[in-house]
């Protein structure tokens, strides 16, 4: 990650640690790294526009739902949708904020962003530890005219609880049936082999330092730092590349009509990128404290309206409007104060 972008996000949440003595207003948020660099734009231009400060910790997703349950902070965040039940049986509501994708980033010499392709199968057999050396047949074979050297990989995957390991473990549980039997899926699972790093952001640092690297991180990771994405084999056989076209696509899928626990990988369609997610938040039905509630609402109220071209630059993919529709109206039905009146967002 550049030093810019660390420095913008440590920004916004020592602003917002700060200010949470001088202003009642101000809105605290844990969880999902996935979406921590369009939520470091938000509120910065929030506050620019409101005064209001956000401060939100990239702590990955299992922390976030933690810290939510315990009434820590006002919003927890997850890239790992909780199921109605699991939602019902912690008093909690959740819903979707923008959609992006988790790619597979390389630091190989000479192997430039797109140059390489990789399937389902073969990115689950390098996890499992079974391809060992990037020149193994099995990856020549799909990149003939690209030179691989004979060296180790070295795998990156996350060490903490990670909503970007939920959907990439749970892709790989779709295209790869010896991941599925071993491993599995889910925000934390038991990694066959790989370094562990914290975050996207501890991710994309260890495989920029590490020569003949693999990891996987969030799209505006990649883009950020001008990390070497890998080509993916899609559900129609297509070797897509990740952008907001293609995370489009495969989001067309999704029945939000149905319920907003919706999981996008391996989605159908001949764009369709395959680790396709939507990222959500969490918020508790009954607020403890409805003047933060009601500043919560306010906030992705604003960047409902506002935000959408500050996540298409980072390519993530806004709500489509009826999608937000709907979030308001599970708002209106669901959020309470102690009294059982709805909390107000204007």
């Amino acid at each position: 990650m550049t030093k810019l972008f660390v420095r913008t996000v440590a920004a916004v949440s020592l602003l917002g640690g700060l200010s949470g003595l001088a202003w009642a207003e101000d809105v605290t948020g844990a969880g999902a790294s996935f979406p921590a660099p369009v939520y470091a734009k938000w509120a910065d231009a929030y506050n620019k526009a409101t005064g209001v400060r956000i401060n939100y910790q990239s702590v990955g997703s299992g922390a976030g739902i933690k810290q939510i349950e315990a009434k820590t902070v006002d919003f927890g965040a997850s890239d790992a949708p909780l199921k109605d039940d699991e939602l019902e049986k912690a008093g909690l509501i959740q819903f979707p904020t923008v959609i992006g994708g988790v790619v597979p980033v390389v630091n190989i010499q000479g192997v430039g962003p797109g140059k390489l392709k990789l399937t389902g199968q073969v990115l689950g057999d390098i996890y499992l530890g079974k391809l060992t050396k990037w020149n193994d047949p099995a990856i020549k074979a799909l990149n003939p005219g690209v030179n691989l050297p004979d060296a180790a990989i070295a795998a990156v995957r996350r060490a903490d609880g990670s909503g970007t390991s939920f959907n990439f473990t749970n892709y790989l549980s779709k295209v790869n049936a010896e991941w599925k039997q071993k491993v599995g899926e889910g925000t934390a699972v038991n990694w066959p082999t790989g370094i562990g790093g914290k975050g996207n952001e501890g991710v994309s640092q260890y495989v920029q330092r590490l020569p003949n690297s693999i990891g996987y991180v969030e799209y505006a990771y990649a883009k950020q730092n001008k990390m070497a994405y890998t080509l993916l084999q899609n559900a129609a056989g297509n070797f897509v590349a990740p952008d907001d076209t293609t995370f489009k696509a495969a989001a067309a899928n999704a029945d939000w009509q149905k319920t907003f626990y919706q999981v996008l990988t391996g989605q159908p369609g001949k764009d369709s990128w395959p680790i396709t997610a939507a990222t959500f938040i969490l918020m508790h039905k009954v607020q403890d404290k409805p003047a933060q509630g009601a500043a919560t609402l306010k906030f992705f109220d604003w960047a409902y309206a506002n935000g959408d071209k500050l996540a298409e630059e980072l390519d993530y993919v806004p709500m489509p409007d009826n999608v937000k529709g709907m979030v308001h109206k599970l708002w209106a039905s669901s959020l309470k104060d102690g009294s059982g009146s709805a909390l107000a967002v204007k």
